[in-house]
């Protein structure tokens, strides 16, 4: 009699924003192996483009509201066990705190708890939890910077027990998905003579879009005089962004977007990417513009260096006259510069972010062992 399928189970809080494609990220790590993935979505509405998405042997949607995510999670840590228990599950990993927490008291298997933010074990609360665990439970920060924040805050952890493993993209199904320039302008409403400086992210001081704005209108006289930014996304800055730009004197030269569906298929638009966040974990963005083709510039904090170290301009973080001369210099690259760049970031998508790249990784990590 065969043996049953080894298993692996993933938990997600939920499949918005980037949560999806972390999902498809890391079922597709135990493609072509012998193991099969079932991924559990704690919230969100069952969806079948989502299941799709999941790139994983099937799909689970418990449904649970986000206020039943507070408190003690009864009912999905019992819901997690049975799932467990219905197949010979092997490992399992979880993505945040939340499933993290539900993977340890739900199962007796070994957990990877993948961290994607800084400051997610600087409460004791959760110090004593991952201290109670940590036999059994692995930390991966999805950058150096967010492993080594995970490590400040455990040092009694072994280094082996807490690393990175970067966020990746599928460089061809994304490429292949981008809108060429024209027509993404057109999409964006945007001028087909205009230079621009485009900007996604949320409107919040950790995204710290007034840099940007700043440092726009500092090199504004330097710049081609039809430079505009476009600043694609929401949140509770936007009325303060506004009158910023106002106030520097650039307000027809700003675009405010608000939200864009599929906002990395337009990405060709833009002449310039910036992401002037204060300590980004690591960026994903920065892949679906470097992906895109478009020159990269990033403050010099967090995941985001390693994103573009070698490959994009740094600039240190809140400083708006490197900023200003960095826009400037970006402004006057030649063809033959740009098409040289693009080379050089190809290169280091497929041999640092792609799946591939990052399988490879993976499966040579010293925890990854047991499992080959």
């Amino acid at each position: 009699m065969s043996s049953p399928e080894p298993w692996v189970l993933q938990i997600c809080h939920g499949y918005d924003g980037p949560f999806l494609d972390c999902a498809r990220q890391y079922a597709r790590l135990f493609a072509g192996t012998r193991y099969k993935v079932l991924t559990v979505y704690l919230t969100g509405s069952a969806d079948p483009r989502v299941e799709a998405g999941s790139a994983s042997d099937e799909v689970v949607f418990l449904e649970y509201a986000s206020r039943d995510m507070r408190g003690l999670k009864l009912g999905a840590i019992l819901e997690i066990a049975r799932l467990s228990r219905s197949r010979d599950v092997r490992l399992c990993i979880a993505h945040r705190f939340k499933p993290t927490y539900i993977a340890c008291l739900a199962t007796r298997l070994p957990v990877i708890g993948v961290n994607h933010a800084f400051g997610v074990y600087r409460r004791r609360s959760r110090q004593w939890f991952a201290n109670a665990f940590r036999k059994r439970l692995i930390l991966l920060g999805v950058s150096d910077a967010v492993r080594d924040d995970l490590r400040r805050c455990l040092p009694a952890w072994q280094d082996e027990r807490i690393l990175s493993l970067y966020n990746r993209i599928d460089f061809d199904e994304a490429s292949s998905q981008v809108v060429e320039r024209d027509q993404a302008r057109q999409a964006l409403g945007l001028p087909s003579s205009a230079w621009v400086v485009g900007n996604v992210g949320r409107l919040h001081p950790d995204k710290d879009q007034a840099t940007l704005l700043k440092g726009f209108a500092m090199a504004q006289p330097s710049l081609p005089p039809d430079s505009v930014v476009v600043i694609i996304g929401t949140g509770r800055l936007e009325q303060v962004l506004k009158a910023l730009s106002s106030e520097l004197g650039i307000a027809e030269h700003v675009r405010f977007l608000g939200q864009v569906a599929d906002a990395r298929r337009f990405f060709r638009a833009f002449d310039v990417f910036a992401l002037t966040s204060d300590h980004e974990p690591f960026g994903m963005v920065l892949l679906e513009a470097m992906v895109a083709g478009v020159p990269v510039i990033c403050s010099d904090c967090g995941g985001g260096r390693e994103v573009v170290d070698g490959v994009g301009t740094l600039f240190p973080l809140g400083s708006t006259d490197v900023l200003a001369g960095s826009l400037t210099a970006l402004s006057r690259l030649t063809d033959e510069q740009l098409n040289a760049s693009r080379l050089a970031v190809n290169t280091r998508l497929r041999e640092r972010f792609s799946d591939s790249a990052v399988k490879r990784r993976f499966w040579a990590l010293p925890i990854m062992a047991p499992f080959n």
